[in-house]
Parts: C-alpha cells; sequence; structure tokens
C-alpha cells in the first residue's frame, strides 16, 4: 500500500517529500502540491505536462495476467528473486535496512514484484508503470506493494538514495535515474530479450523480433552512469504453449499494437494444439558507476 512506501516517494515537480493527507486519499508535498489516490489504490505521480507516452492498454494487461498466471515464465521470475536476494545480501553490513526497500520499474500487474516480496523477509515495494490499466491490478497484487503510475523516461519520483534493488524486466531504463535513487552499492538487475526469445512464433505469426545489438545498446546508454557487476547471465528454458497461452503472450506483447485481433486469432488457430516455444534472455546486475 502507498503509505508503506510514502516515506521515499517525491513531488515530480520539485523532489520534495510527500505525506499522506486525508486518510491517504491523496498526498501532499512539502511546497503544496497534492496527487489524489484511486480509489483502486494507486496514484499518479507526474509533473505538469502529464504522461506523454502510451502504456498497455486494458486487453494488453488482461493478456499479460493471463499468461504469466500459468506459470511460463517461472524461471525467469525465480532467478531474479534469487538475485535480489545475492544483491542485499552484498550490501555493506551497515546498509542493509531493516525493511528493504525493492522498486520495479514496468512493473505491471506485479507478478515479478509479488514473487520477490514473498522471498524477501520485511520488504517492502515500489512498483511504477506508465499504464493505468496495470496499476489497477499492481495496487491489489501484494499488501507491501505500493503502486505508481509515472514515466520513467521522464523521471522517477523517488527520492535521492531511497532504493536498495531496483528490478527492470522486459521493461524501460533510465539509467541517470537508476543511479540517482539507489542506495550506496544498491543494484539494479535488467532482464533483456535475447535473439531466439519466442522464435518459434515468429515466423508463423508475423511477430517481431528481438533486435539486434540489444545488449549493446542497453550498456551504453548506462555508460557513466551504472557499470556491470560480474558476467551477464544467460537464462533459456522451453516452455509447452498450448493456443490460448500462445495468444496471451502475443497480446501482451509489443506485437499486439501491430496486428489486427482478427489476423492474429486466425493465425493462432491454424497453429498445432500445443508448441515448444523457447524463452530465452539475459539477466544483466549494475551498480552506481564511480563519480570522478
Amino acid at each position: 500500500m502507498l503509505k508503506d512506501i510514502v516515506d521515499v516517494l517525491a513531488d515530480p515537480v520539485d523532489g520534495s517529500a510527500l505525506t499522506g493527507a486525508d486518510d491517504f486519499s491523496r498526498l501532499v508535498s512539502e511546497t503544496g502540491h497534492s496527487y489524489d489516490v484511486a480509489k483502486q489504490g494507486y496514484v499518479t505521480l507526474a509533473s505538469g505536462a502529464g504522461i506523454a507516452h502510451e502504456g498497455d492498454s486494458p486487453e494488453m494487461v488482461v493478456s499479460r495476467e493471463a499468461f504469466l498466471s500459468r506459470g511460463h515464465f517461472a524461471p525467469f521470475v525465480e532467478t531474479v528473486t534469487e538475485r535480489v536476494l545475492d544483491a542485499l545480501q552484498g550490501l555493506p553490513l551497515d546498509d542493509v535496512a531493516a525493511t528493504p526497500t525493492i522498486l520495479e520499474v514496468g512493473a505491471g500487474t506485479g507478478y515479478y514484484l509479488t514473487h520477490t516480496l514473498d522471498a524477501v523477509e520485511n520488504s517492502r515495494g515500489i512498483g511504477v508503470d506508465i499504464a493505468v490499466p496495470a496499476a489497477k491490478h499492481l495496487a491489489k497484487a501484494h499488501s507491501k506493494i505500493g503502486a505508481v503510475v509515472a514515466d520513467v523516461w521522464e523521471g522517477l519520483p523517488l527520492r535521492d538514495n531511497s532504493v536498495d534493488v531496483i528490478t527492470v524486466i522486459f521493461a524501460p531504463r533510465n539509467p541517470q535515474e537508476f543511479a540517482r535513487v539507489l542506495v550506496d552499492d544498491g543494484e539494479v538487475l535488467i532482464l533483456t530479450p535475447q535473439a531466439g526469445h519466442l522464435d518459434e512464433l515468429r515466423e508463423p505469426l508475423g511477430i517481431l523480433g528481438v533486435e539486434e545489438g540489444k545488449q549493446e545498446r542497453m550498456l551504453e546508454q548506462a555508460a557513466g552512469h551504472l557499470v556491470p557487476v560480474g558476467e551477464p547471465e544467460l537464462i533459456e528454458f522451453p516452455m509447452n504453449l498450448d493456443r490460448e497461452s500462445i495468444a496471451a503472450q502475443v497480446g501482451m506483447s509489443p506485437s499486439a499494437r501491430h496486428l489486427d485481433p482478427e489476423v492474429l486469432a486466425e493465425r493462432v488457430a491454424a497453429l498445432p494444439e500445443t508448441m515448444t516455444v523457447t524463452a530465452r534472455a539475459q539477466l544483466t546486475r549494475m551498480k552506481r558507476a564511480p563519480q570522478a
């Protein structure tokens, strides 16, 4: 809930501290700005310009919930959670908070963050997503998640040095902001799809492929703000997907914006009843870059 994480939130206009008011029906800043809390429990923290980029549609969020709830990406979520635990153990003893604060950027419906919070004792989570339909699910996903609608490209509405671990799973990145909000020796865990991910579906369905050089661009973008910790970890496994799961997978992905729903349904119907599909992604651990 928002009351569990309000002490790390910041006014998106000027970065001042936020507190709950009127029984947490709104958040107010030290400088007098006010942000209403939606009845579903999330808050939108955006500057006067509002949210400029487009997030997942309600249909995409429903597809995401349907696919992830079947456990097809379980090896991804289990590995991310294990590495969060590793990152927290790697913090100097004096820096380990009694209540570890974990931020997920592009948190969607809260599938990954919920799993991580259940594994990390006394932890609390901040789930940030640009999409209101996702935030409605996110706010109810776990009692220790505070759901925030914000645009990571425009900046994170969080206080400096306030987060122990950041997770970014197939989601946008802002390395400068990540470095700002991390505690000293905190880590960012970034999961990015790799060549071969969902390849068995690309030709029959006409869906988008993984861009070449994605990992290299991620590291270039991070230069000067974040540096890798150790070697990237490749996570690869087969999934046995029926047609319904395949339709949900495509429906939650960027390809959903480019394919006519009727065309997609026809192509999915032409597939075998079940298919073995490869999941393939790389997990990169990063820390704040040393400053001159």
